[in-house]
């Protein structure tokens, strides 16, 4: 069994709950718009980091990173990449990869939307993990916490917080 830990649109601000909420984790996987290679350096710190870049991505961190990554853990093929739409709605990237592929994980970022939702027809698990960082439209700062075993994800944990107070942190 692994533990996970899944953000994503952190555009350069990890929130300090991050570490801790990680910890326990055997590694942490981002969905791109990561902001800084300094985000990769400090979340490397914290456990091993499997990430994807982003839209908002300078070449700096795509230089360090691929677009999609394809992966097994636990007997789970596992597809991540930035910008997949969401179930029903794939774009033309994510669709790609799912047919290709056929993973039974679709673990993505972008809307800023926290989003767990199981497509039947796609036969996989789709997971945003919403917007760890403070820019953006959203509301709640949200991270995902997960165990994989056996080819199944279970034991899934929603950390969040609200937005406006993690501004007024990083402002001071």
């Amino acid at each position: 069994m692994k533990r996970i830990g899944i953000l994503s649109d952190t555009h350069g601000f990890l929130h300090p709950a991050a570490a801790g909420f990680f910890a326990g984790c055997d590694e942490i996987w981002h969905a791109g718009d990561i902001g800084s290679e300094d985000i990769i350096m400090r979340l490397r710190q914290i456990k091993p980091l499997r990430a994807v870049y982003g839209n908002i991505d300078d070449h700096h961190v795509r230089m360090h990173l691929p677009e999609i990554q394809v992966f097994e853990i636990e007997g789970l093929k596992v597809v991540m990449l930035h910008i997949a739409g969401r179930p029903g709605k794939y774009s033309a990237k994510a669709s790609q990869a799912v047919k290709a592929h056929k993973p039974g994980l679709l673990v993505a970022g972008h809307s800023h939307i926290l989003q767990v939702k199981y497509d039947e027809k796609a036969g996989l698990l789709f997971i945003n993990p919403g917007a760890a960082g403070i820019q953006g439209f959203h509301q709640k700062i949200t991270m995902v916490r997960l165990s994989v075993a056996h080819s199944m994800v279970k034991d899934l944990e929603i950390w969040e917080s609200d937005r406006s107070s993690a501004l007024a942190n990083a402002v001071d």
